[in-house]
């Protein structure tokens, strides 16, 4: 008789396994804890939960390419809750203000789709005079968000890239 209730029990799981097998996994929820596998929506979520005490924390990464003959950047940086908020966040006002003007923000664009100098910017349409545009570029320069590499060239330095391409994708309304 036991042998009756275990193939019974074993016929059950496998319909039950062979059900789980051939449904879609549901989509794990926006504050729910998803399976750790390699397609896991919350990775990055999971993880910083799972090396950050106290009421928790921040981090952005990016793996970016600049372009195809470019090596891959991969940058990530981490704060915890309570390094956020106990910090003074009007020192970052001057950095947030560069990107805050919609010039600065095609310029930055431009550099980043390959015009280097201010007369390649001259060149495209509404930047302005190269006195409007020194302007600007002086602007993210001191902010931090530009970078001279020669005389008269610039670029968006290296550990930029990620912050400001996770401020952007922050600020828009693209999923």
């Amino acid at each position: 008789m036991a042998d009756d209730k275990t193939e019974q029990r074993l016929a059950d799981l496998e319909a039950r396994v062979a059900a789980l097998e051939s449904a879609d996994p549901p989509a794990p929820s926006r504050g729910g804890t998803a399976p750790a596998s390699a397609e896991d929506t919350f990775f990055a979520v999971n993880e910083l939960r799972r090396r950050v005490g106290g009421r928790g924390g921040v981090l952005y990464a990016g793996t970016v390419r600049a372009s195809e003959d470019h090596e891959p950047l991969e940058w990530q940086y981490g704060h915890p809750v309570e390094r956020l908020e106990g910090s003074d966040w009007s020192r970052l006002a001057p950095r947030l203000d560069a990107l805050g003007n919609p010039v600065r923000l095609k310029l930055l664009h431009e550099i980043w789709n390959g015009a280097g100098t201010v007369a390649e910017l001259a060149e495209l349409p509404g930047f302005g005079t190269t006195g409007q545009i020194y302007h600007h570029v002086n602007q993210l320069t001191s902010a931090g968000w530009l970078a001279p590499t020669r005389r008269g060239h610039y670029s968006i330095p290296a550990e930029r890239i990620v912050p400001l391409l996770v401020i952007l994708a922050a600020a828009g309304d693209t999923p």
